[in-house]
C-alpha cells in the first residue's frame, strides 16, 4: 500500500461535487500524479450549488492548492465564476478542471470528451465512422459531443429529456464541425454502433431508471457509460447480457490524466 505523509510541501487538489459519495476519481488522480514523482493529493469536496461561488473564491486564496476537478452538477455554472477559460472549454461551455495559478487566478478546462476518445482508443475502439447514440446534453455530454464530432464519428444522435437542450448542443457542435452529421433523437439504440450514457442515471441504482430502452440493445454494439460508481452500471450489465462490448467510466477518467497533468503544468 502506498502510504505517504501529507505535509506543507504537498500539492493539494480538490474535486467539487454534489453529491460527493460516488466520487472515486480523486484516488485515480492522486495515484497517477504520485507515480510520476509528484508530492500530490486530490480530495473530494462536497459543495452545494448555493455555495459554489464562495468555494471558488476560497480556491483563489488556497496558496498550496493547484486547482480543482469539477463534476455534477457544477460543470456548466462554474465557467462564469472563473477568470478565464481555455478555447476548448469556451467552445464546449462546460468545465471539468480548474487550474489555480500562483497569483490566484483561475482557468477552466474541459477534457471529458478528449479523455473518452483517448480511453476508447486505448481499449481498441476506433470511433471514426461509427453511428453513435449519446444520451445526455449536460456538462459531460457537451464535452463528449464536441470530441466525438472531432473524432470523425459517422453520425451523432443526441437524446435528452429536454429536447431543446439537445437541439442547442447539436447546433453548437455543427457550428464548430460543419462536416459532422448530427441530429436529435430518442433514447432507442436500434441500429446504432455505439450507445453512450452521458447522464448520471447509473449512479442512482434501479430506482433511477435507465438512460436508454434496454430492449433495444443488441449483440455487437459498443455500450459506454461515463458513471464510475458502480463500475458496472445497470446499463452495462444489460449490455453485457446482450453480448455488447463495454467501455467503463474509469476508462474515460484514465484517458484524461495525461491531459490534466499537462494543464496543471506538472
Amino acid at each position: 500500500m502506498d502510504v505517504r505523509r501529507v505535509t506543507g510541501q504537498t500539492k493539494i487538489m480538490l474535486l467539487m461535487a454534489d453529491p460527493v459519495g460516488h466520487v472515486v476519481g480523486t484516488e485515480n488522480i492522486t495515484a497517477y500524479m504520485r507515480a510520476r514523482g509528484h508530492d500530490f493529493l486530490c480530495v473530494p469536496a462536497h459543495v452545494g450549488a448555493d455555495d459554489l461561488p464562495a468555494m471558488i473564491d476560497a480556491l483563489r486564496k488556497l496558496k498550496n492548492c493547484v486547482g480543482s476537478g469539477i463534476t455534477i452538477p457544477h460543470k456548466i455554472p462554474v465557467g462564469a465564476l472563473l477568470d478565464r477559460l481555455t478555447p476548448r472549454a469556451r467552445m464546449i461551455g462546460s468545465v471539468n478542471y480548474i487550474r489555480r495559478d500562483p497569483d490566484g487566478t483561475l482557468t477552466g478546462e474541459n477534457v471529458d470528451g478528449s479523455g473518452f476518445v483517448h480511453g476508447a482508443g486505448e481499449a481498441g475502439v476506433d470511433l471514426a465512422g461509427l453511428r453513435v447514440l449519446m444520451i445526455g446534453a449536460g456538462g459531460a455530454g457537451r464535452s463528449l459531443a464536441f470530441a466525438l464530432a472531432e473524432a470523425g464519428v459517422g453520425e451523432l444522435v443526441i437524446a435528452n429529456r429536454d429536447a431543446d437542450k439537445a437541439r442547442s448542443l447539436a447546433a453548437a457542435v455543427a457550428a464548430a464541425h460543419p462536416a459532422a452529421s448530427l441530429r436529435v433523437g430518442e433514447a432507442d439504440a436500434t441500429g446504432f454502433d455505439m450507445v453512450l450514457n452521458a447522464t448520471s442515471l447509473g449512479m442512482r441504482g434501479k430506482d433511477g431508471g435507465d438512460p436508454v430502452d434496454l430492449e433495444t440493445l443488441s449483440t455487437g454494439m459498443i455500450v459506454a457509460d461515463v458513471v464510475m460508481v458502480p463500475e458496472k452500471t445497470r446499463l452495462l450489465e444489460a449490455a453485457e447480457r446482450k453480448g455488447c462490448r463495454l467501455l467503463y467510466g474509469r476508462q474515460m477518467m484514465d484517458g484524461q490524466l495525461a491531459l490534466l497533468r499537462e494543464f496543471l503544468g506538472l
